[in-house]
């Protein structure tokens, strides 16, 4: 017979730590989804072409390539939790440097602005993770990271819509304005008018971060060593480099193909016709779809089925509906686009624990490299703005997306037949990407 667990996933800290991490989730999905309507946005604020306007997540994602190694010695000199107040700072840093350059009409300091808050990013990637994972006992991980997740996910629906309403709630009109007026002291006033919408916001948020970072260090949170990360118990293993290095890869892949779903479909909407005011709202779409496949695998996993089984259904699922939108006729390709949110939602949570499983003992330094991985963010959206004007956007967008999901599908399997048993189902270490 099949029994839910009943037992709080809290541990013997409480539920107080556990609630403010749920926060810094908040935070990290917040800050990271505003990237799809931010492309829309510069490009209509600084007129640029579909290629510099992904820039935006270039350098966000750019950031998570160049940062882990640092962030993962700066956590153990400092420790997890002044690391996490670290990271919120340079967090609303980086926050009030954007909104500050936009305001200025300066794209280059804007740019600059994404990448510090993607350093912050990279440091509270490398210190939250592991310290969820160590808060309770190591078979309520999953459990902890669900409500991880979904703080994450709820954050990446709510972030785009705000952003919409408040940044850009007649979009369609500015852009009339701007076509309709001839260079000059009027199309300045216009833009001007535009890109200040996004001064206020971004100050409200520079100052959420630092109250955060402040409740971070006021908080009577436990002090958790990086050096105990992983379960007391555990055997030592002989790293897999050859494993590990393919699996970074495969994560690599898997971040490239979120971010399309997530950050492209507004470019990918437009090009099937569909108008800004109503393109600024897929990500939400996307992002709402991931949440229900996240909320589904928690439900699944692994009650019925193993979490190594669960990811290579999920890459088979993506395939079938990326085929689905080869055929399909009218907007039914945008939709299937936000519906790769449910079939990538469990493939991370998955991921991550069987490549530090071939990481061994050296299980901090495979979360750095896998977190270094999520640049892939950085790299698949900008060749698919540079494929695109060849190929068109919907067979540029599968021309990726499911190469991808393939690779990831087979390193999985070639993995488990390598070791002849499914690989670890214990959800661990991260679902804010």
């Amino acid at each position: 017979m099949l029994r839910f667990p009943i037992a709080s996933p809290a541990g013997a800290y409480g539920w107080r730590p556990v609630l403010i991490m749920a926060a810094l989730f908040f935070s990290i999905g917040f800050v990271t989804w505003l990237n799809g309507p931010l492309i829309t946005f510069v490009q209509i604020a600084f007129n640029l072409s579909d290629v510099a306007s992904f820039l935006v997540p270039v350098c966000f994602y750019l950031a998570y390539l160049v940062f882990p190694l640092p962030a993962t010695l700066l956590a153990r000199r400092i420790g997890l939790r002044r690391g996490l107040v670290v990271a919120l700072a340079i967090m609303a840093a980086g926050t009030l440097l954007f909104g500050e350059c936009v305001n200025g009409r300066w794209y280059a300091g804007a740019l600059s602005g994404l990448s510090v808050i993607g350093a912050g990013l990279s440091l509270l990637q490398i210190t939250v993770n592991p310290y969820v994972s160590l808060l309770g006992d190591h078979d309520r991980a999953a459990q902890r990271i669900a409500i991880m997740g979904i703080a994450n996910k709820f954050a990446g629906i709510v972030a785009p819509v705000l952003f919409a309403l408040i940044v850009m709630p007649d979009v369609g009109q500015v852009v009339a304005n701007i076509s309709n007026t001839p260079a000059g002291p009027v199309r300045e006033a216009v833009l001007t008018q535009f890109t200040h919408a996004v001064h206020v916001p971004y100050q409200v948020m520079a100052g959420l971060l630092v109250l955060l970072a402040i409740l971070v260090a006021r908080a009577p949170l436990p002090e958790i060593s990086l050096d105990a990360e992983g379960p007391q118990d555990a055997p030592a293993r002989k790293a897999q480099p050859g494993w590990l290095i393919t699996g970074v890869f495969a994560m690599f892949l898997y971040v490239g193909v979120e971010v399309m779903a997530g950050d492209a479909i507004g470019l990918f909407g437009h090009a099937f016709g569909l108008s800004l005011d109503i393109t600024k709202y897929l990500t939400a779409l996307t992002l709402a779809s991931m949440m229900l496949g996240y909320l589904a695998g928690m439900l699944i996993v692994p009650r019925f089925i193993s979490q190594d089984a669960y990811m290579l259904t999920c890459c088979v699922l993506g395939i079938l509906i990326c085929l689905v939108a080869l055929v399909a006729p009218g907007l039914i390709p945008v939709f299937c686009v936000a519906l790769l949110g449910f079939a990538n939602a469990m493939i991370l949570p998955a991921l991550f624990p069987i490549v530090l499983a071939e990481a061994g003992s050296d299980g901090a330094k495979a979360t750095a490299f896998l977190v270094m991985a999520y640049s892939g963010g950085a790299v698949l959206p900008q060749i698919f703005v540079h494929i695109a004007p060849m190929l068109g956007n919907l067979h540029a967008f599968m021309a990726l997306v499911i190469p991808a999901y393939l690779f990831i599908a087979g390193w999985a399997i070639a993995l488990r037949a390598k070791t002849g048993a499914s690989a670890p189902k214990s959800l661990i270490t991260s679902v804010g990407d």
